[in-house]
């Protein structure tokens, strides 16, 4: 069985107000391309397919257009919610969709109907799990959409301290993967697929947290280790969370802020057979428009740069140093010949003078902190980012002090 393993579309998402709408419709016309020249037998995205709860239009017609052309009668669909996703919004479309090859599962307890749908068949089905044949091959998936307390329907009592939470929430999870595990077989493709964040993963910055603290992460020994693939979404950069586990993040399909500029995007295209290790290749995509970050020396060095790249389509970011405030004339001719300028940032001597100048001796760790994320923020950090702050410190210093030993 051939898999492509996809994730996080965020269908509707803006770039500081700009729409990213027409490059999200660009990638989603090369994937099914990319489906259909590879012969794919069962596309999986992991999650946050639209980036809102309550998504425009546009994308919500984007995405049922796109699934429509991806099945085209010929493969099977495996759409998971996210935590961007409204889950029961998402399975609405589930007694039409069943028909053409898609299957929407929006919450942790969701059950796939059983049945003949033409090109494949649910064999057996039940809480979180399904067991489908495509042309001849059987697969037993589980799938845990995005396992929020509400969708899991059960409470993790505030009274708790962080760390038990955190021990409570990954273990919980892992309970669930350990029991819907033993529906793997050995005549079987055993997959499983869920969005989650995993303790190790490493975040891009454009994420939008599923829970401040990591009160929500689950660690790698709590996924399912029977497992031959693991798809996961919610991190935006491809990669690889264990080297023992065959778990992977698919990533996002655009770079979706300035940290992930030097990002390459990418699928997993996934060749399964029974009983043997998963066979995982990168399909990179196109990417349709740059993010670009400029550091001028003055306006004028900023509009020669407009100049240079002005027939090129990109989003562009704009440091510029300077001695007085930048005059609007000249932010709106940078604008005129460089449309797509998300931010024009001066960087004014006293900006410069608080880093050089800063003086750090006689202040703590969490001062020096605090001081930052006031100055980054506008707002004092609270007590649980402080809490999570000294922890990692703490954390840190006990693994010095052991490689020092």
């Amino acid at each position: 069985m051939r898999i492509l393993h996809t994730s996080d579309w965020h269908l509707g998402k803006s770039l500081e107000n700009f729409s990213r709408i027409e490059e999200q419709e660009k990638f989603l016309e090369d994937f099914v391309q990319m489906v259909e020249e590879n012969n794919v037998d069962l596309v999986i995205i992991a999650g946050d397919i639209y980036d809102s709860s309550n998504p425009p239009a546009r994308a919500e017609m984007l995405f049922y257009t796109t699934l429509k052309k991806l099945s085209n009668g010929e493969r099977v669909i495996l759409v998971i919610a996210g935590n961007h996703d409204n889950p029961e919004r998402l399975s609405a479309a589930s007694p039409l969709a069943y028909e053409h090859g898609v299957i929407l599962l929006g919450t942790p307890k969701s059950i796939a109907p059983k049945g003949d749908f033409g090109k494949f068949k649910i064999l057996d089905s039940g809480e979180g799990f399904l067991e489908i044949e495509i042309k001849g091959e059987k697969a037993v998936i589980i799938a845990l959409p995005y396992p929020s307390e509400k969708r899991l329907n059960e409470i993790f009592t505030s009274e708790l301290e962080e760390e038990k939470r955190q021990k409570s929430y990954s273990e919980r999870v892992g309970e669930i993967f350990n029991d819907l595990s033993k529906k793997y077989r050995n005549d079987t493709i055993n997959i499983a697929v869920s969005h989650i964040f995993v303790a190790g993963g490493e975040e891009s910055g454009s994420e939008r947290p599923i829970q401040l603290g990591g009160s929500f992460t689950v660690e790698i020994r709590h996924l399912p280790q029977k497992a031959q693939y693991i798809a996961l979404g919610h991190l935006h950069k491809p990669q690889r969370i264990s080297s023992t586990l065959p778990a992977y993040y698919s990533g996002s399909p655009l770079q979706y802020s300035k940290s992930e500029m030097n990002h390459s995007k990418c699928a997993y295209l996934v060749d399964l057979k029974v009983g043997e290790p998963a066979l995982v290749k990168e399909i990179y995509f196109k990417n349709y428009k740059p993010i670009e970050v400029f550091r001028c020396n003055g306006i004028e060095e900023a509009l020669e740069i407009c100049n240079e790249y002005r027939d090129k389509d990109i989003w562009a970011y704009f440091e510029i140093k300077t001695e007085s405030p930048l005059p609007s004339s000249k932010i709106k001719e940078m604008k005129s010949i460089l449309p797509d300028i998300v931010e024009i940032k001066p960087i004014l001597p006293e900006d410069e003078m608080e880093i050089e100048d800063y003086e750090i001796d006689d202040k703590s760790v969490k001062e020096l902190f605090e001081e930052f994320y006031l100055k980054e923020n506008k707002v004092p950090p609270t007590e649980e980012v402080l809490e999570l702050f000294m922890s990692i410190v703490k954390e840190e210093d006990e693994e010095d002090e052991t490689s020092e030993a």
